[in-house]
């Protein structure tokens, strides 16, 4: 790469971001709360599943670790989709891209519900093909956001959008504990989400439109972006430090919330066993769903603070520190390792205090979802942001929620062969297996501390690529500018010399 003088970012106003995307502010915003209200529906049927799993548990008549592969099928099979639909993403038509895998997921969801009890399997297959709609969506609509809106809109946005996921994961523990309850059977709980899914993809077709690729960042005289080969964009991506750190943290905040997510609503139902404060969940009997309604009261809760403070510090502190974001994210995992480690040290002595430490560690937790978001935007230029989304996917679910709920429900198992069976024996190999949870979350911290070096750089250097004013030379790319009939061309070296 070369090192050529650079021009700051030109940031256009509101009318020249609607001369540029063809789009009025308020549409550009009705856009964003589509996506939002979607992202918030991908989420609530996510977790739907974690909010009724100990019916789930006694209707399969399964174990800890069948449980875990519920969620463990689903996040491989997103994982394995994402790069396909994050290369579709990059070069052709967004919308329809996200419409046609709403739909699907939405009758995929709908038919898991009429599973009998002896068809497990058939319950694991579906959940796997959920991960199609999802993937179709989550690696393409924060590039359309990217590309309605810059700087400091930008991360207002992305924050609008990511309160989506904690309030939706909240929404689906308090939908699924809910509507079992109203309807007596939890099979109801997931025939909610497939009818608002009709309504995000009637939303969708009607409302979003298609805004330029990376238009918004370009100066006005420099040409567009044109996409390169999928190989060039992945070689390009693994040069990117401040994009691969970024993502191994984000892998542990995966790693994190994809274990509790699954497990948090069991291990507090199994410490109030053990305090006596509820009876337990036995064969034939429905099981209590309270510790559902509060874990995803808490877990709305704590998102939108979480989301909404790590934005305006992040904001606040790049005044100052042009390294503000990935400090942040930092701080977050670290501060939360500590307050999960003593939510699950003291769930045994009092369920309150359990509940405090894990209100906090969530919100410090919820401190990165956005600003990881932003961080890739601005270090990846728009053509291949489609693909850095799909890359951080993989990356993020494959060390991350794909395998740790089936891993905590293995450690568990694995304990609980070694202790007499009781009710204390199944809380306390659950308890065991979730500290796992807090040594993640100080690594993954550790990653955002090492992406704090880098970060400078590689945002000028996509500033500069965006504007024009830098070129990427390819192994094999041995031309040069020379002037042709007024204007300049690039011909071979070899060209010349002869």
């Amino acid at each position: 790469m070369g090192n050529p003088k650079s021009e700051d970012l030109e940031v256009p106003d509101r009318e020249g971001l609607q001369r540029i995307t063809g789009l009025s502010s308020g549409r550009s915003a009705l856009i964003v709360a589509v996506l939002c209200y979607i992202n918030l529906l991908n989420y609530m049927d996510r977790f739907t599943v974690a909010g009724v799993l100990p019916d789930i548990e006694q209707f399969f008549d399964i174990g800890d670790s069948s449980s875990g592969l519920i969620q463990t099928v689903f996040i491989s099979s997103y994982m394995v989709l994402a790069p396909v639909f994050g290369y579709l993403g990059d070069r052709y038509n967004r919308k329809y891209l996200m419409c046609g895998g709403i739909a699907f997921w939405s009758l995929v969801t709908l038919g898991s519900s009429f599973i009998p009890r002896e068809r497990f399997w058939l319950l694991l297959l579906t959940r796997g093909l959920v991960g199609v709609g999802e993937a179709s969506y989550s690696t393409i609509a924060p590039t359309l956001i990217a590309d309605l809106f810059v700087a400091d809109q930008r991360s207002r946005m992305l924050s609008v959008f990511y309160f989506a996921i904690p309030v939706g994961s909240g929404l689906g523990y308090i939908a699924g504990s809910k509507v079992k309850d109203v309807a007596g059977d939890w099979h109801w709980a997931l025939r909610v989400t497939p009818g608002l899914g009709v309504l995000a993809v009637l939303l969708l077709f009607l409302v979003v439109r298609e805004p330029p690729r990376g238009a918004v960042e370009r100066h006005s005289h420099s040409p567009p972006l044109s996409p390169t080969s999928w190989w060039e964009d992945l070689r390009a991506l693994a040069r990117n430090p401040s994009f691969i750190l970024s993502s191994l943290g984000f892998t542990a905040v995966a790693f994190v919330t994809g274990s509790l997510a699954l497990w948090a609503p069991a291990f507090l139902l199994r410490s109030r066993v053990v305090l006596g404060e509820t009876p337990p969940c036995l064969p034939g009997d429905s099981c209590s769903s309270s510790d559902s309604l509060i874990f995803g009261l808490i877990t709305c809760l704590t998102g939108v603070l979480g989301v909404g403070l790590g934005v305006e510090i992040s904001r606040r502190l790049r005044r100052s520190n042009p390294r503000a974001d990935p400090l942040v994210c930092a701080a977050g995992l670290l501060g939360s390792s500590p307050f999960l480690f003593l939510s699950l040290a003291c769930a045994r002595g009092s369920i309150v205090a359990t509940y405090i430490f894990i209100f906090i560690g969530e919100t410090l937790l919820s401190m990165n979802w956005a600003i990881v978001a932003d961080i890739l935007l601005y270090v990846v230029i728009p053509t291949r942001r489609s693909t850095a989304e799909a890359f951080q996917i993989v990356l993020s679910h494959l060390l991350g929620d794909a395998g740790s709920p089936y891993l905590i429900g293995l450690i568990s198992d694995r304990l609980r062969q070694g202790w007499p069976p009781s009710f204390l024996s199944e809380f306390r190999a659950l308890q065991f297996s979730l500290m796992l949870c807090a040594f993640m979350g100080a690594l993954g911290g550790a990653a955002f501390l090492g992406a704090a070096i880098f970060i400078e750089g590689d945002r000028r250097r996509a500033q500069l690529h965006v504007q024009g004013l830098l070129r990427e030379a390819g192994p094999a790319d041995d031309r040069i500018v020379v002037p042709q009939r007024g204007r300049s061309t690039r011909v071979p070296v070899s060209s010349v010399l002869i």
